[in-house]
């Protein structure tokens, strides 16, 4: 969606960066979601002090992910447990890691090498649309 300038180009809508806002937000519930689906699988359940120090924030940055996560009913805690996902939180970390793995195997197909493809799939796969990303699977799949 763009509106023509004065000089003739394009200029992007409003509605364009309330989208980026958006999948923005979303991208923070989808990357912790995953972090405590893997640290689950890896030691049994998710503590808030694993989950900090795997993405790399404060203790608090990672209570108050955790607190979204569990009002939108993708997480719940136990006292003196760690936090799990709940089933929906679980779809959501397989949604990720599904879409992850995609921008990667496109990436590593125009001939990025693997581990730069990694680094820049964790960034675009929270961008990239449905329709986007089933042209890369089509793509993906043809070759």
């Amino acid at each position: 969606m763009t509106e023509d300038t004065a000089d003739g180009g394009q200029c992007p809508t409003p509605e364009r960066f309330t989208q980026a806002r958006a999948a923005q937000s979303m991208a923070v519930l989808e990357d912790y979601a995953e972090m405590i689906d893997d640290l689950a699988q890896e030691l049994g359940e998710a503590r808030i002090t694993d989950i900090a120090a795997r993405m790399g924030v404060t203790h608090p940055t990672a209570t108050k992910a955790v607190a979204r996560l569990k009002r939108e009913g993708l997480a719940v805690s136990r006292p003196y447990r760690g936090v799990f996902l709940t089933e929906q939180g679980a779809a959501l970390a397989a949604r990720v890691r599904m879409r992850h793995r995609v921008v990667v195997d496109l990436l590593v197909a125009v001939g990025v090498p693997q581990e730069t493809a990694e680094i820049d799939a964790e960034g675009l796969e929270h961008h990239v649309s449905d329709v986007t990303l089933k042209a890369f699977e089509t793509f993906l799949a043809r070759r």
